[in-house]
């Protein structure tokens, strides 16, 4: 596969490891060693990236990739985000989990259906996923993602519900925006068999 359509980050390599341009790699899978079972995965270039030996090390994995064979190379890679196409993720997921990439330009409503934007992101800054949604005025304003916050998601008709006050959104217009994106509910539980990137979707 060429590089990816929709993509999916998967992983982000970190330091080099050893002198045989290993990397140590912090998997966004509920399993990090299910990184190798994806298949090829891309940067935001489109160069390739295969997998030829994986193993774990604490919250990270030792990776060794094909297109790698130096240290030298390896220490350029430092920070390198990973993708993979949105296609190659099963779809057999419950009715309350979610793919960020399927949520991707959905319309925001509030809780009486006024048009308040769309989702243009989502950041996780180390206490939970938040959503960032783009307002009309060009504006953007992040939203915890939470149950509360996000009470509805329903791909049927291609929206994402807000409720404004635990959105932190009282003082926001709405309406006025169009299109955007939208995302899924927190990580995937890891002790659930792996689908596919944790910050990549998840469960309500």
């Amino acid at each position: 596969m060429s590089k990816p359509t929709r993509p999916i980050q998967m992983a982000v390599i970190g330091a080099a490891h050893g002198l045989k341009g290993e990397v140590r790699v912090k998997a966004h899978t509920g399993e990090p060693m299910a990184l190798a079972d994806y298949g090829p995965l891309h940067d935001a270039d489109g160069n390739r990236f295969d997998v030829v030996d994986i193993r774990p090390a604490g919250n990270m994995v030792v990776v060794r990739f094909r297109q790698v064979s130096n240290r030298t190379a390896a220490e350029a890679l430092n920070g390198r985000a990973l993708f993979v196409d949105r296609s190659v993720l099963p779809d057999d997921l419950s009715e309350e989990e979610f793919y960020h990439a399927d949520l991707i330009d959905l319309p925001v409503r509030d809780e009486e259906g006024v048009l308040v934007g769309h989702v243009s992101a989502f950041h996780d800054f180390g206490g939970g996923d938040i959503m960032e949604v783009a307002l009309g005025s060009g504006r953007t304003v992040l939203v915890p993602f939470s149950r509360a916050a996000v009470p509805r998601i329903d791909l049927g008709k291609g929206e994402v519900g807000i409720d404004r006050r635990a959105a932190g959104l009282l003082d926001e217009d709405g309406g006025g925006a169009g299109g955007g994106a939208g995302a899924g509910h927190g990580g995937f539980n890891p002790g659930r068999r792996p689908r596919g990137p944790k910050d990549a979707g998840g469960n309500r």
